[in-house]
């Protein structure tokens, strides 16, 4: 193929320096014909209040235990833990290719708002500042005893949420998980080299280049990332070096507040749905990490949503995404366009 590389044009892969891999970017691929087709969803009427719903205040839950009538956030025990806080440990094993060790942990649930038909985007700051303090509470108290707390929120059925109430998880761990075992690695490594912690040396960069970024507001900057592999992936990074989200001022907490009723916003107005999305917050280790130098790490926030051209097409990571590498059809640059050209405005309430 003769003539210039243009990256908008031609097959490229890009290198994700926090998972030390790459993603291959066919940007030719979004000439087909069906590209850009919108197709909007029915959304599902739900109900404020459900007394069947286990998340709701005043509920009972699978377990027999009623839930308090809940005015905020509400935080509780997951019924149905992946981790459990007492296991005992499995007998070492001499051969390295069938190796067991022990985890521990807990699971948690937390509601987000009393109310079942309402989102983050659509709630009002101060309850979203709710949450903010919750997941801030939350990790530095697990932290005091897991090595790892893994805060996430799948919203959507699409996503394999079966419960339209608002809520997340927080899964903690007494050991690191494979994504944040890489990540410790790369940052750690990036910053003995280079002498500055990997994202905040690449938020300073994406800052000069307005390449690739959503929006900014005084502490905070949703962009996305180079490396993005989910059609519409982002990240939202604090424009400070902060280690934990316990570790953010009452002013960045307002502030992202703030931010979160923005880009989710913006999320939902893509498609004219309530968008899902797998998201997820990603800080320096706890427990025993506490005691350590993690100047390498910076707080981060990830939003991978399915959705590809349309409220019910979505792009699956199988075939050679499985077998091979990640490939995405649009490069971050037309997907960051195409965010923030969107309406600040919620649909839902220009509609109303």
């Amino acid at each position: 193929m003769s003539g210039s590389f243009d990256p908008s044009e031609h097959p490229h892969i890009r290198y994700n320096p926090l998972r030390d891999d790459w993603v291959l970017v066919s940007p030719h691929r979004s000439k087909r014909p069906w590209q850009g087709q919108v197709e909007k969803a029915e959304e599902a009427v739900i109900p404020r209040h459900d007394p069947k719903n286990p998340l709701c205040p005043g509920a009972t839950r699978p377990n027999g235990k009623v839930n308090p009538n809940y005015e905020g956030t509400y935080v509780f025990t997951n019924d149905f833990q992946a981790i459990l806080e007492e296991t005992p440990k499995p007998e070492p094993s001499d051969d390295p290719l069938f190796q067991t060790a022990q985890a521990q942990g807990t699971c948690k649930v937390m509601c987000f708002h009393p109310w079942s038909d309402i989102t983050l985007p659509l709630m009002e700051l101060k309850d979203i500042r709710k949450v903010v303090d919750t997941w801030a509470e939350i990790n530095a108290d697990l932290g005091k005893t897991y090595t790892w707390v893994q805060i996430f929120e799948n919203r959507g059925s699409a996503m394999g949420c079966s419960n339209p109430h608002p809520h997340c998880q927080v899964w903690s761990s007494s050991f690191l998980p494979n994504e944040l075992a890489a990540k410790e690695r790369t940052q750690r490594v990036y910053k003995e080299k280079h002498g500055k912690p990997l994202l905040v040396d690449y938020l300073d960069k994406e800052l000069k280049k307005q390449e690739r970024l959503v929006l900014e507001t005084a502490h905070w900057v949703w962009l996305v990332p180079y490396w993005a592999v989910w059609p519409y992936e982002t990240m939202l990074l604090p424009r400070r070096h902060v280690l934990r989200i316990e570790d953010l001022t009452d002013e960045e907490r307002n502030d992202l507040a703030l931010m979160l009723k923005k880009l989710l916003t913006k999320y939902d107005n893509l498609f004219e749905t309530s968008c899902p999305y797998s998201m997820g917050w990603h800080g320096a280790p706890t427990g025993e990490w506490l005691k350590k130098d993690c100047s390498h790490w910076q707080l981060h926030a990830l939003y991978y949503p399915p959705l590809l051209r349309s409220a019910t097409v979505k792009k699956f990571m199988v075939g050679y995404e499985m077998l091979a590498q990640p490939q995405r059809d649009l490069t971050a640059e037309q997907a960051a366009d195409k965010l923030k050209k969107l309406p600040d405005q919620h649909y839902k309430e220009k509609k109303g």
